[in-house]
């Protein structure tokens, strides 16, 4: 410095103000050290939200397994438990069971009514027992069939056996029950042992060949199948 070079106040002002730790200054006559306090405050609080978003994508990684081969995992399907079916069984009317092989069928009580049982490849039997009139709570003639192929599936099936008193069954009550026609209907009457058109009706409604099913008029009293 030369003797007459004039001193410049700000400067070492500036220097100090800026020089200082952050924090820490305490010059605010050019503004400078109210400022450094602001970044002083704000600057770490930045850095803390950083740390922990990257703590919290660390743990996260940590905790998740490690995938072992390649590829998605695919979980396991659920195994049901096979279903047990009996060896016996008592269909009665609107009602629909099956039994295992070398497994018997008691239809009690046929006096006006059908039955109808399916035999199947395996050995075993679904029976349907098919009621003129509809019993409370049980299924009607037109929605036995139904019920008989839903059971049935798409099972191998050998025969196809009716037995009943046909000659009281008009074939379209298989399609319409007696209950179904309003006043002034009139239901079908049956003309006789109309036995292939049951026949047909039967094979329509289960979706088996026409020359599965027979049909046999049998005297009133229980069945038994086997």
């Amino acid at each position: 410095m030369t003797p007459h070079q004039p001193l410049d106040l700000a400067a070492p002002d500036a220097a100090t103000t800026t020089g200082r730790r952050a924090g820490t200054g305490t010059r605010t006559r050019t503004g400078k050290g109210k400022g450094a306090a602001v970044c002083a405050v704000v600057l770490p609080t930045a850095l803390l939200a950083l740390q922990l978003g990257l703590g919290a994508v660390a743990q996260a990684q940590a905790q998740a397994p490690e995938p072992v081969g390649v590829g998605p995992r695919v979980a396991s399907p659920r195994v049901a438990s096979p279903l047990v079916v009996p060896d016996r069984a008592t269909i009665t009317e609107g009602q629909v069971k099956e039994v295992a092989r070398g497994g018997a069928i008691t239809y009690p009580s046929v006096t006006s009514c059908l039955t109808v049982t399916v035999r199947l490849k395996d050995g075993g039997l679904v029976g349907a027992h098919a009621s003129l009139f509809q019993v409370p709570g049980e299924l009607r003639s037109d929605r036995i069939l139904a019920a008989l192929k839903d059971h049935v599936g798409g099972r191998p099936v050998t025969a196809v056996e009716v037995r009943g008193a046909v000659g009281a069954w008009h074939p379209g009550y298989f399609v319409k029950a007696i209950e179904s026609y309003g006043d002034g209907e009139q239901p079908p009457v049956p003309n006789g042992q109309d036995l292939e058109g049951i026949a047909r009706a039967v094979s329509q409604g289960l979706g088996q060949p026409r020359s599965m099913v027979t049909v046999e008029d049998v005297p009133d009293g229980d069945q038994t199948v086997t």
